[in-house]
């Protein structure tokens, strides 16, 4: 070990006995102070006699940077599975997700028993179209078994120069053994915001990730379908599932895009440093029916969405239950370029509960199903109605109904849309929810 590391490690001890040496005698707890200091100092020394071992023992040579940042990543993982130390690589390349441009899979990881378990794909990523799911366990990343990797250590093995592969081996909940997927790297350009229109009047927004300005975003698209609709929507789905989560910040600021006031969310800290956000006057729905869509892919930024939206009854929760993660990290840099990631919080939805490890329940539970489109050239008989019969008499309501088209008059959904609609069962009900609301609103 060098002298200037035993230095550092004397010196650490040292302040921490001299620091008790004053308290010990101030009433109120200094003896438990005093022999707190004390055990803190025992174990940097044993932690300094492992290091000199390792150092002076080991089969090969490791340097002193090697092993401190191996102490602080195993120091930081063992806390929870999204507690982490960045090494300089790592910390830059996580300033460039927020902005939404990357290079890999297109996956969000956590650490899990036996391997690495994906949180969700995203959304039009080289992960997503090798039809990698939530809840996948990663066992192996080439040929190495992932239940021996950090996550640091995993992410920096499936991020790579794009256009070169990997191979991951899953397991998957049901199945009988797990499969290899094969997925070819690429340059991760990450939309934040999609929408479409699900039928006339009918708004569909989809968030992908909470990045920088998704709350702009998402107000510009909604008034491009308020356009596309003549000026007048009947209703929205909002679509968070398979969404990982993102920035906090965001994540309060689409919340507050669908409310009038109240509170957001709240964190709170063993820290003392609790913050709690509230929403402005101001819904860009104007009070519409609005349908949120979450399953055990949605996680953090979107659950703090649909626990805002759900206290305050502004939407009806549809699909399965999200992923349960109710805890706040902080990144902090190092002078050195590296950073840590840990966790120093909690939030609580605005009824005051928390859905840490538990998750936030749909309002109406419905399961995806799978559905194959229809065949094409296979011939179905047509249904028989009144009106296919010759000669039929007309009922005089042509000039009612040709009105009646006119208040939602409109671009009807893109052909992607009309496909997705008829194999998403979830979409599908939230569609005939929002029917039904408007009707009865109308």
């Amino acid at each position: 070990m060098s002298l200037m590391f035993r230095r550092l490690l004397l010196s650490a001890g040292a302040v921490a006995l001299i620091g008790v040496g004053v308290m010990a005698w101030q009433p109120g707890g200094g003896v438990k102070q005093a022999n707190a200091a004390t055990t803190d100092y025992e174990q940097l020394q044993k932690f300094s006699r492992v290091m000199e071992m390792v150092r002076q023992a080991y089969v090969e040579k490791v340097g002193d940077e090697k092993l401190i940042d191996g102490a602080l990543s195993g120091m930081l993982s063992s806390l929870d599975p999204h507690s982490t130390y960045m090494d300089k690589e790592m910390f830059k390349q996580m300033n460039v997700d927020t902005t939404g441009e990357f290079g890999g899979l297109g996956i969000e990881i956590s650490a899990a028993e036996g391997g690495i378990r994906i949180v969700s794909p995203i959304e039009d990523t080289p992960a997503y179209r090798a039809g990698i799911k939530a809840g996948d366990l990663i066992i192996k990343i080439d040929d190495e078994l992932a239940r021996d990797m950090s996550l640091a250590d995993a992410v920096k093995k499936m991020r790579g120069k794009p256009n070169t592969s990997i191979t991951l081996t899953i397991f998957r909940k049901g199945e009988d053994a797990p499969r290899e997927v094969k997925i070819v790297r690429a340059i991760i350009k990450v939309k934040s915001v999609k929408s479409d229109l699900l039928a006339p009047g009918y708004a569909y927004l989809r968030i992908t990730q909470f990045q920088e300005r998704t709350d702009d975003l998402l107000e510009k698209q909604i008034g491009e379908l308020k356009k596309r609709a003549g000026g007048q929507l009947s209703g929205a789905v909002l679509d968070l599932r398979s969404n990982p989560g993102g920035l906090l910040n965001q994540a309060v600021a689409v919340s507050d895009t669908f409310l009038e006031k109240g509170n957001i969310v709240s964190t709170k800290s063993r820290a003392g440093k609790n913050m709690s956000f509230d929403a402005q006057a101001g819904d860009a729905l104007g009070g519409l029916p609005l349908i949120v869509l979450i399953n055990h892919g949605s996680a953090s930024a979107s659950e703090i969405v649909a626990g805002a939206l759900q206290d305050h009854h502004r939407a009806v929760l549809l699909g399965t239950r999200s992923f349960g993660k109710g805890s706040v990290q902080s990144v902090v840099p190092l002078s050195d370029g590296t950073a840590i990631k840990f966790t120093t919080a909690l939030y609580y939805t605005p009824s005051g509960r928390s859905i840490q490890a538990t998750g936030i329940e749909p309002d109406i539970k419905v399961e995806q199903e799978a559905i194959k489109p229809a065949e094409k050239g296979k011939a179905r008989l047509p249904s028989l109605f009144e009106s296919n019969l010759k000669g039929h008499l007309a009922n005089g309501n042509h000039d009612k109904k040709a009105a009646r088209k006119k208040t939602i008059a409109g671009d009807d959904a893109s052909a992607a849309m009309k496909e997705r609609l008829q194999i998403d069962t979830q979409l599908q009900r939230a569609l005939d929810l929002l029917r039904g609301l408007h009707a009865l609103k109308g």
